[in-house]
């Protein structure tokens, strides 16, 4: 992948018949960590489509639609977060994201080299909706990603069905 966003739009799986793939918005630094999430999720069979941003400032920038390159951003069903980053780290970014009424429902999952308790409470008191270690260990890893992906995946089929009950209620008021 190359520039400053990458689209991973070929990560895909078993499909779940109802032509629904998540969108992740992935805030990583690290190339390799990046490309070891998406070989996470494709041998985990989630369906998803991958948004590549390197620090918290971009990934404003791609949530809020600014500068010429994120006006075609879409909205992210969940955002997948590194802690440690260059210009805006996690913790800044997720503090930012809550404050912005526009953004905060937007669930976060943590991605992180750290297993200490206080940094996955800090996180959650700051309105992670997950924390997921990044371990050496690659099987754990796929796995945790397998399960992170089957549940948001549900969530994000709930809110794209959600979404078309309520156009389709909304355009049925209309015509009456």
């Amino acid at each position: 992948m190359s520039g400053p966003l990458a689209t991973a739009t070929g990560v895909t799986g078993a499909s779940d018949g109802r032509g629904v793939r998540m969108l992740i918005l992935l805030v990583e630094d690290e190339p390799a960590d990046a490309h070891l999430l998406r070989v996470a999720l494709r041998e985990s069979r989630v369906e998803a489509e991958v948004e590549h941003v390197v620090d918290g400032r971009e990934a404003l920038e791609y949530l809020r639609r600014q500068g010429g390159r994120y006006l075609s951003a879409r909205r992210p069903d969940l955002i997948l977060l590194d802690l440690n980053m260059p210009r805006m780290d996690g913790r800044e970014f997720l503090t930012e994201i809550k404050d912005d009424h526009s953004l905060r429902s937007i669930p976060v999952v943590v991605l992180s080299t750290s297993a200490v308790e206080r940094d996955v409470l800090a996180t959650r008191r700051l309105g992670a909706a997950g924390y997921i270690v990044k371990t050496a260990d690659v099987g754990v890893f796929i796995d945790d990603i397998r399960r992170l992906g089957e549940h948001w995946s549900r969530e994000a089929l709930l809110a794209h069905n959600g979404n078309k009950v309520t156009t389709a209620v909304y355009g049925m008021e209309k015509r009456k």
